[in-house]
């Protein structure tokens, strides 16, 4: 059976709901940030990324990972499309040519928004955000937000979905990129095509039920 590593509040999110959306049976694991704890190698300390048992899984102290019938791997994204190609169906890609693009789209929402995303949302989670230096870090994230906010805009205005007009891991690792920069209305109120479809990803029951699961973690 597959297991996935990590808390539903952590990019396993995206497993999690990758999950669901082929029907798979799965084990969570909950491993949780070291950050979030007092003292991660206390010998009471929950299971976290600084864990001896969860560094034999990865040894670079890092959630998410899988281990699927004895295949370990790391990364969100790549342990997405790698379950898309290996169970098939909607989510994946149905020629090469399409491969290509969910590839594309993955990879380039990875580099041009998650990281400044990622930036939104830790400063929010830490509370700072309405500090004058949170404020200015939530407007710096948001202005090199613009232009790939803008160039999805422009793509879903023509199409419900970024490939193929249906529903594909495409849409969900670059929506589940895209949520942690939804918070700033500056980005939300000019990009209305791209918010239209993150809705439309968000209103599938797999998301729902992985949603519903994240916020019963404590």
């Amino acid at each position: 059976m597959l297991k996935i590593y990590g808390v539903y509040r952590s990019r396993a999110s995206r497993n999690y709901w990758m999950a669901r959306e082929l029907g798979i049976a799965f084990e969570g694991v909950p491993v949780i940030q070291a950050r979030r704890l007092a003292d991660p190698e206390a010998p009471d300390a929950v299971l976290n990324t600084r864990s001896a048992a969860f560094l034999t899984i990865n040894p670079n102290g890092q959630i998410p990972a899988i281990d699927d019938d004895g295949l370990v791997l790391w990364e969100s994204i790549a342990i997405n499309l790698y379950l898309a190609r290996k169970h098939r169906g909607p989510l994946a890609a149905q020629s090469l040519e399409e491969e290509g693009m969910i590839e594309n789209w993955s990879f380039w929402a990875v580099n041009e928004i998650e990281p400044e995303a990622v930036r939104i949302v830790l400063t929010h989670d830490a509370a700072i955000a309405d500090t004058p230096g949170g404020r200015d870090a939530v407007a710096a994230s948001t202005r090199l937000l613009r232009r790939p906010f803008e160039i999805l805009d422009r793509h879903l205005a023509t199409t419900d979905y970024l490939i193929g007009n249906r529903f594909t891991v495409a849409d969900l690792n670059v929506a589940e990129i895209c949520r942690y920069a939804m918070s700033e209305s500056a980005l939300t109120e000019a990009h209305p095509h791209l918010v239209a479809w993150y809705e439309r990803c968000h209103d599938r029951p797999a998301f729902r039920d992985m949603w519903a699961a994240r916020s019963s973690e404590s």
